[in-house]
């Protein structure tokens, strides 16, 4: 029952979603005019073992965010700002966590935690939270994108989704992933 409910919710973002499928991929000095690539980053977790999602942080599991630990933020970074999406999601990618205006500074986000000053934009769901990925027939594939922004987005916590996105993608100036697997 709730794998069909956050099934419903997500198709209400289908419109949304589909725009965002065009600029997941890229998401790097979009609008400069120049196809130039942001600078490389990386990104990882200490509970992300063999490349897994553990169950521990999917519906299955006790639905808590997982830790996160990233480097490499270039010279000109004002903000980061973190992506946690379903690139193996049937139509178009599920947005299950997205955080921003998180300080420049700051290289990691324990468990269940978000950065202090940090804020959240609505999810593919609608939530302004972490919303724990529900693998329910096959293995999904999940990326954990960290991207260094030359701004301050200064949106509200809970701005649509959309909106932050698109922020996101004219000012980012750096990007690391890692992509996970979760099992049913």
């Amino acid at each position: 029952m709730r794998v069909m409910q956050k099934h419903r919710a997500r198709a209400a973002g289908t419109a949304a979603g589909a725009a965002l499928a065009l600029t997941l991929t890229g998401c790097g000095n979009a609008g400069s005019g120049a196809a130039v690539p942001p600078s490389p980053m990386s990104i990882g977790s200490p509970a992300f073992i063999q490349n897994m999602l553990p169950q521990r942080y999917t519906c299955h599991g006790a639905k808590l965010s997982p830790p996160l630990d990233w480097s490499g933020a270039p010279p000109g970074t004002k903000s980061l700002a973190l992506v946690v999406d379903d690139s193996s999601a049937p139509i178009t990618p599920s947005i299950y966590w997205l955080v921003f205006d998180i300080q420049p500074g700051t290289t990691d986000i324990q468990e269940s935690s978000l950065p202090t000053g940090a804020r959240q934009a609505r999810n593919s769901a609608g939530a302004a939270a972490y919303d724990p990925p529900c693998p329910a027939t096959r293995p999904h594939s999940y990326r954990f994108t960290i991207y260094a922004l030359r701004t301050t987005l200064s949106l509200p916590n809970g701005a649509p989704l959309l909106l932050v996105w698109n922020a996101i993608a004219a000012a980012t100036i750096g990007r690391g992933r890692i992509v996970v697997t979760g099992q049913p």
